[in-house]
């Protein structure tokens, strides 16, 4: 491959972009004079496109399973087809390739213009499918082969189809207005036409809703990453100014959300990245590099130096060839801003307190000790996607070494883990705090009563079970409490948490730590199944030359099964992940305090 500057290969290449996931980060200073790709990014770019080309070519493109991976694979073979420095460039080699490829997605489009990827002729899995297309149709504009009209037509006619169905499509998310959006955006920039825009105007009239935090609607780092990515798009295709705006507020919280090896915290998520420690997706990691084209195309448009110093630091770690220059070729070729040079990077903070008050999510960072501390579930607890559910209040780092998440279980009525009703600052501490109940019910009020028994089919009213008695209708006696209320203070990367458990006598409570797989635990005993007991005094775990203290134990019982409680039980399901569980045992009245460090 031929070497080549910056501004031959801004001549050379075309205009702008989307954006991809990828890998961790894992530094925490970096300068743009420290990056190693400074001087040959663009090549790298080209080598390693070239690269997954070669292997591509490999494959037998007559069998193909319709998926997203498809459409990823037409626009390499784009990318390589169109850039000169290529070893591909307009390489004969390629044509029948991308035309099997485009006629895979033909294939695939029901006659409504939308696709099958999960949900059914779904109008939001079809823009994000048109959403990786189009920057290789924008590439492919320039070049005037014509080798590649057969090519070209059948994309339009891909992409229009789409766009017919997307101007009256429905959604199911949040996120799902602004990726249509945004792919009309991308159609209309191609193939421009009145109706795309309307559409447009008719899902932002709706607003656009941001928290205090900088967090949007469903709290996830995943999804923070579409819906940014999507205002950039709309925003810069459209002119609309004010569409960067939101994802310069949530690009600022993001960063507080990183841990010092660019992993993203997700407790607060109102997705499945809540329970990213249950199931990983492999192909959606929770990590900043998620986040490497957003920050790198807002650093360079704003002068955002804080910005430039994560871009710095990505471009730093391991992983960063495999997960970025392997596949964001396209996106350069689309954007020439995306190639210019960063602003100088400023030094970013590493030691901070910070308290996302609506999200009721306590950040703290002492170089590389880190504190999670959450108590913003959704209330009432309702199990379902698009809702906070998840029971995990407190984490903690200390560099390598991963106390994944701390859980706290009461055997009380079989209601499970504790789930704060908030985060509340109470002086020097942070406070989460629950308060159950339980009643038993009494006979139904005469004047209500049905001589055939037939009572309305309805939940009771601690939210535990359902049944055909009307329980709200009824007086409840022999009500049973149960009050936890868990502390925090916090200095200089130590923590002490006090807690204080009240109410009904003789409840088996359960402290659950989860740390992460494949450390040494020590002043611990075994229990099987990666199980452990802290029975008294400090236990230690260590991982990667860290090692993280914590204690002192206390064993009263030892039942750690059904954890959930009824919610999960009842369904044969469990929260149960992957690490090293150690467990800290009680009954009420329960104090106890637990430092870390």
């Amino acid at each position: 491959m031929r070497n080549m500057n910056r501004g031959t290969f801004l001549k050379q290449t075309l205009k702008a972009g989307a954006f991809v996931l990828i890998h961790p980060l894992l530094f925490t200073k970096a300068s743009a004079q420290s990056s190693p790709y400074k001087n040959d990014l663009l090549d790298r770019l080209v080598t390693t496109n070239d690269a997954q080309v070669a292997k591509l070519l490999q494959t037998n493109f007559d069998q193909r399973e319709f998926n997203r991976r498809l459409a990823y694979d037409l626009v390499l073979l784009i990318a390589s087809y169109c850039c000169t420095p290529s070893k591909y460039y307009q390489s004969a080699e390629l044509l029948v390739p991308m035309q099997k490829l485009s006629q895979h997605l033909a294939n695939a489009q029901t006659p409504d213009g939308t696709i099958n990827v999960g949900n059914l002729e779904s109008p939001p899995d079809t823009a994000f499918i048109v959403e990786i297309v189009s920057p290789g149709v924008s590439v492919l504009q320039k070049e005037n082969s014509t080798a590649l009209s057969g090519l070209k037509n059948q994309l339009q006619s891909f992409l229009q189809k789409a766009g017919d169905a997307l101007v009256t499509g429905g959604v199911h998310t949040p996120n799902h207005r602004w990726v249509i959006s945004a792919a009309l955006a991308k159609i209309n920039a191609l193939y421009p036409h009145p109706k795309y825009v309307a559409r447009i105007d008719e899902w932002l009239d709706e607003g656009i809703y941001i928290n205090k935090d900088g967090n949007y609607p469903e709290r996830s780092r995943i999804y923070s990453y579409v819906e940014n990515t999507a205002f950039v798009t709309i925003g810069s295709l459209l002119k609309r100014p004010a569409l960067f705006e939101p994802v310069r507020r949530n690009l600022d919280a993001t960063y507080y959300y990183m841990e010092p090896n660019g992993d993203l915290i997700t407790n607060d998520s109102r997705r499945q990245d809540q329970y990213a420690w249950i199931q990983p997706d492999v192909n959606t990691p929770t990590n900043m590099l998620n986040y490497y084209l957003l920050y790198r195309y807002m650093a360079i448009k704003d002068r955002n130096p804080n910005y430039a110093a994560i871009v710095a630091l990505v471009e730093q770690m391991k992983g960063f060839e495999e997960r970025v220059l392997n596949r964001e070729l396209i996106h350069f070729l689309e954007e020439p801003l995306l190639q210019q040079d960063l602003p100088a990077p400023a030094t970013l903070p590493v030691q901070y307190e910070k308290l996302f008050a609506q999200s009721q999510l306590l950040r703290i960072r002492r170089n590389e000790v880190t504190t999670t501390f959450f108590g913003g579930t959704d209330q009432p607890l309702t199990i379902a996607s698009g809702r906070s559910s998840s029971p995990d209040f407190f984490g903690f780092r200390k560099g390598n070494a991963l106390l994944q998440y701390m859980r706290f279980s009461a055997g009380f009525f079989s209601m499970g883990y504790f789930y704060s009703d908030g985060l509340q600052k109470v002086g020097d501490k942070y406070v989460l705090h629950q308060k159950l109940q339980a009643p038993y019910y009494q006979p139904m009020p005469k004047n209500l009563r049905k001589g055939d028994g037939d009572y309305l089919l309805s939940e009771s009213t601690d939210g535990r079970f359902w049944n055909k008695m009307d329980f709200k209708q009824r007086p409840v006696s022999n009500v049973k409490t149960l009050e936890t209320t868990i502390s925090l203070s916090e200095n200089g990367g130590r923590n002490l948490l006090q807690f204080d458990v009240k109410g009904q006598a003789g409840v088996q409570v359960t402290i659950e730590l989860c740390f992460n797989e494949g450390g040494q635990l020590t002043g611990v005993s075994e229990a099987g199944d990666d199980n452990f007991f802290l029975e008294k005094g400090m236990g230690q775990y260590a991982f990667g030359g860290d090692t993280i203290q914590f204690g002192p134990g206390a064993v009263s019982h030892k039942s750690i099964r059904n954890l959930e409680g009824e919610r999960y039980s009842t369904h044969f399901g469990s929260l149960r992940t992957k690490g090293m569980h150690v467990y800290i045992t009680g009954t009420t009245p329960f104090t106890h305090q637990l430092t870390f460090s």
